[in-house]
């Protein structure tokens, strides 16, 4: 891990993993921060989740004489050399633009993606192979499919820097969660206090949502009031 990176509790990710991330966002909003949802993207396979480190990777619109086959095929094109150096736990994260003309990867680079070990990724544009990708069993994130190369629209031109993707500033490092309802980017140094707060609003709004089943009023029970919040102690305690 890179020195200048604070250090995560050990169970920080295994405990983001678990927390919705409409929870996660919630919190963040609570902290000040309001722009933190990766809008605009879908879970290529929605019963997955994902929790990992941010490795990013820029792209920029391409042109003529450098998006070509023999530039984007070399060993150390930007796309080539993210893919290589993901660790086990990182979240591959693409800044695409939003572009929906041309796919930024398929199957082979989710594969070995997966083989690297990594937690998922996340495009701001669009991959190919969709249903194989699918059937992986790797958390992605994209826009939705295309079929023609990434040439076609794209040029990577470097990785492991701040990039945007879907207008969040995602820095190398942050903390990328996802479940069905979206992405969240979480600002690394707040991702303990984050973990801990969004698991104990998760477990509150379990009880609550028992209560409302019972036929509670949403008055005082969301957000619950002094009598709420009392029988939730007792409820959270008789379950460990």
């Amino acid at each position: 891990m890179n020195a200048a990176l604070p250090v995560l509790a050990p169970d920080t990710l295994e405990r983001l993993g678990r927390v919705a991330s409409a929870t996660l966002s919630t919190q963040l909003f609570k902290l000040g921060f309001r722009n933190t949802c990766l809008t605009g993207l879908r879970a290529v396979n929605p019963g997955l989740r994902m929790a990992g480190e941010a490795l990013t990777l820029r792209f920029v619109p391409g042109r003529e004489d450098l998006s070509t086959f023999e530039n984007v095929t070399r060993a150390d094109y930007p796309q080539r050399a993210a893919i290589e150096a993901c660790r086990p736990g990182q979240v591959l994260v693409v800044e695409g633009r939003g572009v929906d003309g041309a796919a930024i990867g398929g199957d082979i680079y989710m594969t070995r993606l997966q083989v690297r070990g990594a937690a998922g990724c996340v495009v701001d544009a669009n991959v190919r192979d969709y249903a194989s990708i699918q059937a992986l069993g790797l958390p992605v994130y994209a826009r939705g499919p295309a079929s023609p190369p990434h040439p076609a629209r794209h040029l990577a031109v470097d990785w492991n820097v701040p990039i945007a993707c879907s207008e969040v500033l995602v820095m190398p490092g942050d903390i990328l969660v996802g479940d069905a309802d979206g992405v969240v980017c979480i600002p690394r140094h707040l991702a303990d206090e984050v973990a801990r707060t969004g698991t104990e609003l998760d477990a509150l709004e379990a009880f609550v949502v028992e209560k409302i089943r019972a036929g509670a009023p949403v008055p005082g029970t969301y957000p619950p009031d002094e009598k709420t919040r009392a029988e939730y102690e007792a409820w959270r305690k008789a379950r460990g």
